[in-house]
C-alpha cells in the first residue's frame, strides 16, 4: 500500500467519522462545526487526487463562505445558540435513508469502468495565477466584509449588551 492510498484511506475515514458527527451532534452549532471539517477533508481529498482548483474552490466557497453564513443564520435567528433549546437529534428516517443510499453505492462499485480516471496535474502557481490577478483585491474584500458580518452576529446575539 502506498502513502497515497493510505492518505485517502484516512482522509476517507476522516470524512464517515465527521459526516456522522455532523449528523449526531445535539447542538446545531457543533454540527455546523462538523460540516465545516468536513468540508475542509474533501478539500484535501480534492489536493489529494491532483485537483488543486476544486480543493481551493471547496476550501474557498464551501468550508469558508457556506460554513460562515450557517453561523451567521443561527446567531441571528436564535439567541441562545449554545443552549439545550437548539439541540437537534438524527430520527430513524434519516438513519433508513442514509443506509439505502450507501446499499446503493455499494452496489453501483463493480458498475463502473476500471481505468486511469486521475486528471492530468497542472501547476498551482498557474491556479493562483488565475485565481487572485485581477480579483485578488476583490477576494480580499469579501473575506472583510465576511469577517464584519460575523462580527457583527456576535455583537447581536450576545447576552447583556447594552
Amino acid at each position: 500500500m502506498s502513502l497515497e492510498e493510505l492518505a485517502f484511506l484516512l482522509l476517507a475515514a476522516v470524512a464517515v467519522v465527521t459526516a456522522l458527527a455532523a449528523l449526531l451532534a445535539r447542538e446545531l452549532v457543533h454540527t455546523i462545526m462538523w460540516i465545516a471539517v468536513f468540508f475542509i477533508d474533501l478539500a484535501l481529498l480534492y489536493f489529494l487526487l491532483n485537483a488543486p482548483f476544486l480543493g481551493v474552490l471547496q476550501l474557498g466557497v464551501y468550508a469558508g463562505a457556506v460554513t460562515v453564513l450557517l453561523l451567521f443564520g443561527i446567531m441571528v435567528t436564535r439567541k441562545r445558540i449554545f443552549s439545550r433549546e437548539a439541540a437537534t437529534g438524527l430520527g430513524p428516517v434519516p438513519v433508513a435513508l442514509a443506509v439505502l443510499t450507501f446499499v446503493f453505492v455499494v452496489a453501483s462499485l463493480g458498475e463502473f469502468p476500471q481505468g486511469e480516471t486521475t486528471p492530468a496535474s497542472y501547476a498551482p502557481s498557474a491556479l493562483s495565477a488565475t485565481l487572485f490577478s485581477v480579483d485578488g483585491p476583490w477576494v480580499l474584500l469579501l473575506g472583510i466584509i465576511m469577517l464584519a458580518g460575523v462580527s457583527g452576529a456576535i455583537y447581536l446575539v450576545r447576552e447583556g449588551r447594552g
